[in-house]
């Protein structure tokens, strides 16, 4: 078997000599391909970081696979080729100020009278950080910012009647735009293709319309972002052709070796100028620690679709917590909880989480489970779990019948709270209103919980620094720990985080109730947890 074939990183075919043309009749312009690339370096400068005030000079993959084909190929008319950019890159490898200088050059040099120009993103704060990139370029230039005259969210060129406007994410009001150029940043994040549509249609009146598409991978495979990727990687592989679309895609391949420094320059092209190893190195180091992180490392920074959901511990980190955590020595201690009752035929979960007395002392965990005593038999049977052993060893209490009793929960609680000061409970707001009601007339403080990436990501990040810090105190507690190994994480496109029941292979029940439980102890007043001030991953 051959060698396996990389796939080209830029669709472009390479120019043919001056004065000739392809059989297709394209042909390349090299006096208009090296005019927009004098532009950056004599009119744009850099506007941040250690290079700002510098004349920016494109960098050869810039100027080859982008800048150059993108407006030196032409078609037999003499307009622009290209219609299509799809530029996928990973994470600080200067998109945006790229993507502020191709806005300004179009604006500029294209001449094309009454052109409207239009940023947009997911939401109107991502859209304007490559117009506000590109506004304080013009002002840094004494010859743009002569022929220009700038707004907060608009650029007006009066010799064309141009026009450069930050769009917001009202859909409603993009229909009936007269497009010449569109720049949508962060493709991935877009959660419907409704203005994606809607500006796709908006060029349709323009001599030579541009459609520019920057993104960094993602992972959901039903956006029109993984549609436009898929588009574009067949274009690259020669499996479909299409004369209109610059495919423009740098990444590793997901059989690369994602810790290899080799890898990280095959899918970071400006690695070395804006993107700096030793901030790779240290952000690969904290994706071998956690493997919540390393589909984020692998998605930001190599540039590899990913799944959302990954393993949430790496081996190894929950068995160093298992510290003692006993019972009778918490007698009389502040806790916290967190309660998770699942459905009525599952297992139920209560995790209490006690307040520390020094800052030496680990954080102490104890939970309590609950399961239905005439389902046990064929939950073993068909899990292959051993529900019965932890049943007879007393890690799990059975309530008679064949779902959860309620009833035998309240009792316990109280029970707990006799030997224990449970100062809060954290509950997930669905299906246990009527015990939660109950517990709430029993004297108990109840918080109802959400369980999306808002309100779970800070506990469960937090959990993690813990485990790592190895300042968890959990006892080694069998079902806990089959739980904690369990765990599959899912992660937004803004990298925040929660546990994820459906991805999870088993249950993860008394996971999420510690969760719940740290999260009011991050909220505790009062505690020494407080006093050293909260500390996130």
């Amino acid at each position: 078997m051959g060698a396996r074939k990389t796939r080209p990183v830029c669709s472009a075919p390479s120019p043919p000599p001056q004065g000739k043309a392809t059989t297709e009749g394209y042909w390349f312009d090299y006096e208009e391909a090296d005019r927009y690339c004098d532009f950056f370096a004599q009119h744009l400068t850099h506007v941040k970081g250690e290079k700002a005030g510098a004349p920016l000079m494109l960098e050869p993959w810039e100027r080859e696979h982008l800048i150059r084909p993108l407006f030196g190929w032409k078609r037999p008319d003499g307009t622009r080729r290209y219609r299509t950019a799809y530029i996928e890159i990973p994470k600080k490898n200067g998109k945006s100020t790229l993507g502020s200088g191709i806005a300004l050059a179009v604006g500029f040099c294209d001449h094309e009278p009454g052109a409207e120009i239009y940023s947009a993103a997911a939401d109107r704060d991502q859209a304007a950080i490559i117009f506000d990139i590109g506004g304080q370029m013009r002002t840094a230039s004494p010859a743009l910012a002569k022929r220009s005259t700038l707004f907060r969210r608009s650029l007006y060129i009066p010799r064309w009647g141009t026009v450069w406007k930050v769009l917001s994410s009202d859909v409603r009001t993009k229909h009936g735009l007269n497009a010449h150029v569109n720049l949508f940043d962060e493709l991935h994040a877009q959660p419907n293709r409704e203005l994606f549509d809607a500006l796709d249609g908006a060029v349709a009146a323009r001599r030579q319309p541009l459609k520019i598409y920057f993104t960094t991978a993602g992972f959901d495979r039903t956006s029109i972002c993984w549609e436009m990727h898929d588009y574009a990687d067949k274009i690259l592989r020669g499996v479909l052709r299409d004369d209109y679309f610059l495919a423009v895609i740098y990444a590793a391949d997901a059989k690369d070796d994602w810790t290899d420094p080799k890898t990280w320059a095959k899918a970071n092209p400006n690695l070395g100028v804006s993107v700096k190893l030793d901030f790779l190195a240290a952000a690969c180091r904290e994706a071998q620690q956690k493997p919540a992180a390393q589909n984020n490392f692998k998605r930001l920074h190599l540039n590899i679709w990913t799944s959302a959901e990954t393993k949430w511990l790496a081996h190894g980190v929950w068995d160093k917590n298992a510290f003692p955590a006993d019972e009778e020595a918490l007698a009389g201690r502040e806790c916290v909880g967190g309660l998770d009752l699942a459905n009525s035929i599952d297992i139920a979960a209560f995790v209490r989480v006690f307040l520390r007395q020094s800052v030496d002392e680990p954080i102490k965990v104890l939970p309590t489970f609950w399961i239905p005593k005439d389902n046990i038999r064929a939950r073993v049977l068909r899990d292959r779990v051993p529900y019965d052993a932890w049943v007879r060893d007393g890690w799990i209490i059975a309530t008679e019948g064949n779902v959860i009793d309620f009833a035998a929960i309240r009792r316990d609680l109280n029970a707990l709270a006799a030997r224990t000061s449970i100062r809060e409970i954290a509950f997930d707001r669905w299906g246990a209103s009527k015990l939660t009601t109950e517990l709430t007339e029993d004297g108990f403080t109840m918080i109802q919980m959400g369980q999306g990436y808002a309100s779970m990501s800070a506990p469960m990040k937090e959990l993690y620094r813990m485990l790592l810090k190895r300042e968890l105190a959990h006892g080694g507690h069998p079902v806990l720990r089959w739980m904690a190994d369990n765990v599959m994480a899912s992660m937004d496109a803004a990298g925040n985080i929660k546990p994820d029941k459906e991805k999870s292979r088993e249950k993860i029940d008394g996971l999420v109730a510690l969760i719940m439980a740290i999260d009011r102890l991050m909220r505790t007043s009062g505690s020494v947890y407080e006093q050293q001030g909260l500390r996130f991953l």
